[in-house]
């Protein structure tokens, strides 16, 4: 499809009605970059300038063969661990609400490659949300009963398991994002200019920003900023000692009572 118009970019890729409800530029310019990214499967990395103009390198490490090891050999561990559990919930899911088990959601990865995220369903299936765009908060209406306690105990996101076996996600790194992440009501990256360094891991189940208490909706301004610096405290600092300590301070966590959304 070509798209010849600002205006019937925006109503083809379905993020806003009418051109004239935007008076940024630049949030049209990075809502083009979404539609771009449906399209090709990468979300595009804008251009970033560092001190006096000069374009800096991207911070971070390379996926390590002993974490990628890890990460197999623990979500497989996991999953049959853990498949009673995994077969009771999915029942439980379809007993109480009609639907799928399994919820699925396109997602910005390693090197801002799209992937589709799993995760048990926890909303009606009339009211859930593929874009995400729209976040879940406290007592939110298209939540289930069932659904609520899943999220309370971050039990829908088991599933990502199945992300980390196939070499979408890790265990730990940032949490993935749904392209066009809105952030104290703006573009992700437009609040924070250094947002796409935090790809260059793999996104993990759970991370750094989590453990410190950055999770839940981004309305905050100043706690999505902090989410991301630990995010890129993570990236700069990323090792498998400490992976293994996030993910004994997530389950201590989770297993006190959870505090998921």
């Amino acid at each position: 499809m070509r798209i010849d118009t600002n205006e019937e970019l925006l109503v083809a890729s379905g993020a806003v009605g009418s051109l004239k409800d935007l008076h940024d530029h630049s949030t049209v310019g990075a809502l083009k970059r979404v539609y771009q990214s449906a399209a090709s499967g990468v979300v595009p990395q804008p251009r970033r300038r560092g001190f006096g103009g000069q374009s800096r390198r991207p911070i971070g490490v390379p996926p390590g063969v002993s974490k990628r090891a890890f990460d197999f050999a623990a979500a497989l561990i996991g999953l049959v661990a853990l498949l009673p559990l995994l077969l009771l919930i999915a029942a439980t899911i379809k007993l109480t609400s009609r639907g799928p088990v399994f919820f699925r959601q396109k997602r910005i990865g390693y090197q801002n490659q799209l992937f589709e995220i799993y995760k048990f369903r926890t909303m009606y299936l009339e009211r859930c949300d593929a874009s995400g765009v729209a976040q879940t908060t406290d007592s939110d209406p298209r939540v289930t009963p069932f659904g609520r306690f899943l999220r309370r105990l971050s039990l829908d996101e088991l599933p990502q398991l199945l992300n980390v076996v196939k070499g979408d996600m890790s265990l730990v790194g940032p949490r993935p994002h749904v392209p066009g992440m809105l952030a104290a009501g703006v573009l992700y990256e437009e609040l924070v200019p250094d947002y796409f360094d935090r790809h260059t891991v793999r996104p993990g189940l759970t991370g750094l920003a989590q453990v410190n208490g950055f999770r839940g909706p981004t309305t905050n301004r100043d706690m999505a900023i902090g989410r991301i610096e630990k995010d890129l405290e993570y990236v700069r600092n990323a090792g498998l000692l400490k992976d293994i300590k996030i993910i004994a301070i997530t389950l201590v966590r989770e297993l006190k009572g959870g505090s998921g959304h």
